[in-house]
């Protein structure tokens, strides 16, 4: 679907504009994409996110909105015959709406503010980051520690994912392939769209985070997700892998080094 006035300001390294970008492919809704740099924003991007001044940020038709699953919501409302990305049904919709938010908040939000952000706006990102603790702390601690420190964070992780594939397996196990039936919704973008710094994170420190034997829902629904059309294209075409691996490399090496001192 052609439209020129949709242009979407993002991060390579930032999941949040992943889902959005792959929203956007889902929809079949061609698009500008603008890439910013995080140690030097354009002018535009704080002017069309002054609050924040954060990507992602979707302009359509001049007029700026932002937050990653605001946005979803909006390309879904907004572009209503094509691919839907929320169920029908009241409840259904509340479900995915409370996970999409418990997964954000407990696993992607404040870990991924500390790497976009410097100074004292990191300082704040990493005392959020420490508040809401669980899973991004575990995923911190994992780069961060070798050896048997790191098994024991592994299994902490794997008690907390533990939590989420009981969780969606009960609102949601009825429903193949996707959650929202035939093609992949709201939630799937929510999740999904991390699973590349999921594999990278698995790579880096040989730790296996997400497995058939442990956690069969969540694999088979994100295996399938993986395998999906224009999602698997969007992967295979997206940043190397090897660039995501540096970019943990770096981190990791930064980690280890505080916890020296």
């Amino acid at each position: 679907m052609a439209n020129s006035e949709v242009k979407l300001f993002g991060l390579w390294a930032s999941s949040f504009c992943h889902r959005v970008e792959l929203a956007l492919k889902l929809k079949g809704i061609s698009y500008e994409y603008i890439e910013e740099e995080l140690n030097n924003k354009s002018p535009l991007l704080l002017q069309l996110n002054p609050i924040h001044k954060k990507v992602p940020v979707l302009l359509h038709s001049g007029r700026p909105i932002a937050e990653s699953l605001i946005i979803l919501e909006y390309i879904d409302e907004t572009w209503p015959e094509l691919s839907a990305l929320m169920p029908e049904d009241p409840y259904e919709r509340a479900l995915v709406r409370f996970w999409a938010d418990f997964l954000d908040k407990k696993f992607l939000e404040t870990s991924e503010e500390i790497l976009r952000t410097e100074g004292k706006e990191q300082e704040k990102a990493v005392a959020e980051y420490r508040e809401n603790l669980e899973f991004p702390e575990i995923g911190r601690n994992i780069l961060k520690t070798q050896g048997e420190e790191q098994e024991k964070e592994v299994i902490k992780f794997k008690e907390k994912l533990e939590v989420v594939e009981h969780g969606l397996e009960r609102d949601f196990g009825g429903q193949k392939p996707f959650l929202n039936g035939e093609n992949p919704g709201y939630l799937e973008l929510v999740v999904g769209s991390c699973l590349a710094w999921v594999k990278a994170q698995e790579e880096m420190t040989g730790a296996k985070l997400i497995s058939k034997e442990e956690t069969p829902f969540l694999f088979s629904w994100l295996s399938e997700f993986c395998e999906f059309g224009v999602v698997k294209e969007a992967l295979q075409n997206g940043p190397d892998q090897g660039r995501r691996l540096e970019h943990l490399k770096l981190k990791r090496e930064r980690l280890l080094k505080l916890t020296m001192v």
